[in-house]
C-alpha cells in the first residue's frame, strides 16, 4: 500500500467533523439504523470492553436513549461497518434496542483503518497491549515505519519501540497483563530476561510472591549475569580466531559495553551486545548511528 503522507491531517479534520455533527441541532443527517445490519470495524484494534462500564452505559441507554449518534460506513458487501461508537452499539444491544441513531459517511479503506486506530488511542481506558496492537496495526496496514507512526501520533520513537516490545510477551503473560495481575513495569522487566523460557515462570513468581518491580529487576539481573558467565565459560573452550578477537575489541571500544562474537565453523555467527538499561540501549543505538527521534 502506498504511503499517504497527508492522511493524518485528513483524519484530524474528519474527527472534528464527526464531533461537530454529533452536536448539531439539525437531525436531518441522522438515521435510525437496525442494529442487526451493523458490524464492527474489521480494523478495530480494541480487544476488551469493561463489562461493568458497558452495563452502566446500557442502563443509561434504557433510560435516556443514545445521546450521540454513532458513525458508520456503508459496507461494500451488505449492511454497515462501525467507524466510531462500538461501545454504544454493544450497550444498545444489551439494552434490547433494535435500532441506533447513526450518521453514514463515505470513507476509504485507509481512512477506516487509521480512524479506528486513532479513535481507540484516544480512549482513557486503553490497555498497554491494545496500544501496542494499535501501533503494530498502523505499521502493517498503512506501511509505516516506527518513526512515521511516532511523528503522526506526536509520540517519541522510543515510546513506540518500548510499547511494541510488549507484543513479544508469551500469550499467558499478555493475559496476566490485561487482567492487571502484573503491572507494566513487571512486564517490561520480564522482557529483559536473556533466557526467554524463564518469562512465564518469573511472571507467575511475581504474582505469587507479589514482587515489586525493583525486586524482580534484581532477580532478572542475577539470572542474566549467571547466563553471561555460563556463556563465557562455554566460549573459552573454543579458541577464537585472531580476527574475531580483534573485531570484538573494536566493537567494545566503539560501544563501551561487553560484546561477544559467536563464530561458527561454517562462517556464520552472531554478535551479542550487552546493555544494562533502556537508557544504555539508546546510547548504544546512537553509537551505531541508529537515529532515535
Amino acid at each position: 500500500m502506498e504511503k499517504n503522507k497527508g492522511l493524518g491531517r485528513g483524519i484530524d479534520a474528519l474527527f472534528q467533523e464527526i464531533n461537530e455533527t454529533n452536536t448539531l441541532k439539525d437531525e436531518s443527517m441522522i438515521q435510525e439504523i437496525p442494529l442487526d445490519e451493523i458490524r464492527p470495524n474489521p480494523h478495530q484494534p480494541r480487544l476488551h470492553f469493561d463489562k461493568v462500564a458497558l452495563q452502566e452505559l446500557s442502563d443509561s441507554i434504557k433510560q435516556s436513549g443514545v445521546l450521540q449518534p454513532i458513525v458508520l460506513r456503508a459496507s461494500s458487501v451488505t449492511g454497515y461497518e462501525i467507524v466510531a461508537g462500538e461501545r454504544r452499539v454493544r450497550a444498545s444491544k444489551l439494552a434490547g434496542k433494535s435500532t441506533i441513531p447513526a450518521i453514514v459517511r463515505q470513507l476509504s479503506e485507509e481512512e477506516m483503518i487509521e480512524l479506528a486506530i486513532l479513535e481507540n488511542l484516544q480512549r482513557e481506558d486503553l490497555t498497554a497491549l491494545e496500544e501496542a496492537e494499535a501501533y503494530s496495526m498502523m505499521m502493517e496496514k498503512l506501511s509505516l515505519t516506527q518513526s512515521e507512526v511516532a511523528a503522526r501520533l506526536g509520540k517519541s520513537r522510543p515510546h513506540i519501540t518500548n510499547s511494541l516490545r510488549l507484543l513479544k510477551l508469551p500469550n499467558q503473560v499478555k493475559d496476566m497483563l490485561n487482567q492487571e495481575k502484573i503491572s507494566m513495569g513487571i512486564a517490561r522487566t520480564l522482557l529483559g530476561l536473556k533466557d526467554k523460557a524463564l518469562i512465564i515462570p518469573f511472571a507467575e513468581q511475581a504474582v505469587r510472591e507479589d514482587l515489586t518491580v525493583r525486586q524482580l529487576e534484581k532477580t532478572v539481573s542475577r539470572m542474566n549475569q549467571e547466563k553471561i558467565s555460563d556463556s563465557k565459560i562455554a566460549n573459552k573452550t573454543i579458541e577464537k580466531p585472531n580476527y574475531i578477537k580483534a573485531s570484538e575489541g573494536l566493537l567494545v571500544e566503539k560501544l563501551g559495553t561487553d560484546v561477544n562474537i559467536d563464530n561458527r565453523n561454517n562462517g556464520e555467527g552472531k554478535i551479542i551486545i550487552e546493555y544494562t538499561s533502556e537508557d544504555d540501549l539508546t546510547r548504544i543505538l546512537e553509537a551505531l548511528d541508529i537515529i532515535l527521534d
